[in-house]
């Protein structure tokens, strides 16, 4: 089968958006609209990517670093038509091309599948869409036998062919031989005086290449964003569509309207989900987990029946079995909670390995730090583990109680049922067993006559 080569146009400036931001770089799910079409075309299994880029050149390659990309730049934006043009020198002339548009973002694979599958040396493939508003679209015309014969732009368009619901999506597939023939033909005499690629279809008649077309499922999958408003309203319709298929998948969620899912959530039975979660990168959340509203979890795995209570963030951590977490508690990056251990409101850990059982209950920082199994650290205590220059090693075994208000300067090590006494600022290490008190001498001042307000 012959190459796929897709040409992605994404050089409008995007003014209606009111952004110093390229418009094809705005965000949904988390990912810009670019990024969006560009993973699809490698689910397509695509042998090259080239992308036509004109306004904001140097912050869309900036922030699209792939090397299956081919840059092709539009120095004037002079239609679709010039744009496909720019890239056609790096097209081989076996290639089958796809075209498609960097502000069109959530573009099915298996609605491009189909559409691919037209082109042949004798057809091409369109994709249209049926609305029941077409205003802004340029209309699909067909013959009396159905075929498609032209497409005629808006502003170019009859009364009548005004009254057609079909309308042209702008994505195409076609032979790049095709291309190389038909583009340097096209002529800008328009109401916009523009190039359209759309013009190829009149060509394509004239040639005898027959113009075999498909639909989406859904019109949001060819919606295009040219302003906040659209750029909103397929934010919510893709969030809608990961919350169909959790539910599905066998996850409850409190309001399906209330979900972000801004990466890749994968989700095991009985999984519930309260109102405004958000999950970026990949999460997984194994059997019976329970999220508490307005969490934030972030490339992190989630153990079986473990409870992430309300305001809770979670990332780069991987949590065991029966776990507890929060409210209100953070998890940063390299931190490791074995199966029935807790973290409480207000703690925060980093790069911190959990033994099982263990509990930091509430309003601690723990970093740098490795704690065995039926570990108890009391409320307030800090692990001290940077010296201004350097970051140091907090060793707590099994067993080791450590009282409320502690400070453990690291590099320290509490050995096996070690007891650490309330208040302690912890310097040296502790040996099995041992209570360690370490606090300033109390004075205790008779008489003492409190200051009063002047």
């Amino acid at each position: 089968m012959n190459p796929l080569h897709v040409v992605i146009l994404a050089a409008g400036q995007g003014s209606r958006m009111k952004s110093a931001l390229p418009k094809v770089l705005h965000r949904i799910a988390g990912k810009p609209m670019l990024h969006h079409v560009m993973d699809t075309a490698r689910q397509l299994g695509a042998a090259r990517i080239h992308g036509v880029i004109g306004h904001g050149a140097d912050q869309v390659r900036a922030i699209t670093q792939a090397d299956d990309v081919q840059w092709a730049m539009q120095h004037e934006q002079l239609g679709t038509g010039h744009a496909v043009a720019q890239a056609l020198p790096d097209l081989p002339d076996d290639a089958r091309v796809l075209i498609l548009y960097g502000d069109v973002p959530l573009t099915r694979k298996g609605t491009l599948e189909t559409l691919v599958s037209r082109v042949s040396e004798q057809s091409i493939g369109l994709l249209t869409v049926t609305l029941e508003n077409p205003d802004g679209y340029g209309r699909i015309i067909r013959d009396a036998e159905g075929k498609v014969t032209a497409i005629v732009e808006q502003k170019d368009a009859t009364s009548e062919q005004k009254t057609i619901n079909e309308v042209n999506t702008g994505i195409l597939a076609v032979s790049a031989a095709h291309l190389k023939t038909w583009l340097p033909r096209l002529s800008n005499a328009n109401a916009q005086g523009e190039y359209y690629l759309t013009d190829v279809i009149a060509m394509a008649n004239a040639a005898g290449v027959s113009v075999e077309v498909a639909q989406p499922e859904n019109e949001f999958e060819v919606q295009g964003v040219n302003n906040r408003v659209q750029l909103a309203e397929l934010e919510r319709w893709y969030q809608q569509q990961q919350a169909q298929r959790l539910m599905t998948e066998g996850a409850t969620l409190a309001d399906p309207a209330r979900i972000d899912v801004r990466g890749e959530l994968t989700v095991a039975p009985d999984v519930l989900i309260d109102i405004n979660a958000v999950f970026e990168g990949r999460v997984t959340l194994e059997t019976g987990v329970s999220i508490g509203a307005g969490c934030v979890l972030r490339n992190c795995h989630i153990g079986a029946n473990t409870h992430v209570d309300a305001h809770s963030v979670i990332d780069g951590a991987v949590v065991g079995q029966n776990v507890q977490i929060g409210p209100f508690a953070r998890l940063r990056p390299g931190t490791e909670l074995a199966d029935y251990t807790k973290v409480g409101n207000f703690v925060e850990t980093k790069k911190a390995i959990v033994g099982e059982g263990s509990k930091i209950n509430h309003l601690s920082y723990v970093g740098d730090a490795s704690l065995g199994r039926n570990v108890n650290v009391g409320a307030g205590t800090i692990t001290c583990n940077y010296d201004g220059a350097n970051k140091h090693q907090t060793i707590i075994a099994d067993g080791v109680f450590v009282g409320s208000n502690t400070s453990l300067v690291a590099p320290v090590s509490l050995a096996e049922n070690a007891t650490i006494g309330a208040g302690s600022t912890i310097t040296r290490d502790v040996s099995a067993e041992e209570l360690s008190v370490a606090r300033g001498k109390q004075r205790n001042i008779p008489n003492w006559q409190r200051p009063v307000k002047k």
